[in-house]
């Protein structure tokens, strides 16, 4: 399977733009500048109607974290049900404990609800106390597909070894590098780290502005580079 190119919408106009620049998915969120929140239930309907390459949906209630009450989870339980009811692909999520662990409890309830759903694990591994051993947790999830990562805080450029790492523990999941990636460093760590699949979304926008408009010439570009990629 060659490399994926997954890119951030928050719009169904955008959707439209990136699966016409060649984008093979579309992560759908809303509140860009919070990191993105779970878009409304229109949103998804109107986005997964607009594009036919997959739609998977931000299962995030808030931005303060990723710990989670016991309302949160009932949220992005009936969060889950919405994406599903859309006809998304699947869903992005991503819960720890206080102490910065993978969740596993409150994860296998989420994932009990989104049975059938394409799983995305987010970020939330970059803040977790170990990135690796919580690879090794998530590996034993076989609805989970993907985890989305930068290889832990700080710049994707300075963790790729910790990518690498990521990737020779990640079992049957697939290392999505995103956060930090744009057209200057994709090269390096593709070989480098060799993930399987690229996440971008600022670096595909008018200025690098959340804001900003979507281009699809980088969005061309980026998918050019990465089509030859072994995984």
């Amino acid at each position: 399977m060659s490399a994926l190119l997954e890119v951030i919408a928050v719009t169904p106009d955008e959707a439209r733009v990136i699966e016409a620049a060649g984008a093979d998915r579309i992560e759908l969120v809303s509140a860009l500048g919070e990191g993105g929140l779970t878009p409304g239930f229109g949103l998804m309907k109107r986005v997964v109607l607009a594009v036919r390459i997959p739609v998977n949906v931000m299962i995030r209630p808030h931005s303060r974290g990723f710990h989670y009450s016991p309302e949160d989870l009932e949220v992005m339980k009936e969060e889950i049900l919405a994406a599903r009811e859309a006809r998304a692909n699947g869903v992005v999520l991503g819960l720890l404990e206080d102490h910065a662990r993978v969740d596993t409890k409150n994860l296998e309830a989420l994932l009990a609800v989104a049975g059938g759903l394409e799983v995305t694990f987010h970020r939330a591994i970059d803040v977790a106390q170990d990135a690796v051993e919580a690879i090794r947790v998530l590996a034993r999830y076989p609805p989970i597909r993907t985890v989305l990562t930068s290889g832990g805080r700080g710049r994707i450029e300075d963790n790729v070894a910790t990518l690498a790492r990521m990737r020779e523990n990640a079992g049957h999941l697939r290392i999505m590098a995103g956060g930090g990636l744009n057209l200057e460093n994709i090269t390096r760590i593709a070989e480098s780290a060799a993930p399987h699949d690229f996440h971008y979304g600022t670096a595909v926008r008018l200025g690098r502005a959340i804001d900003g408009e979507i281009l699809p010439e980088p969005i061309a570009r980026l998918k050019r580079m990465i089509s030859g990629a072994s995984v």
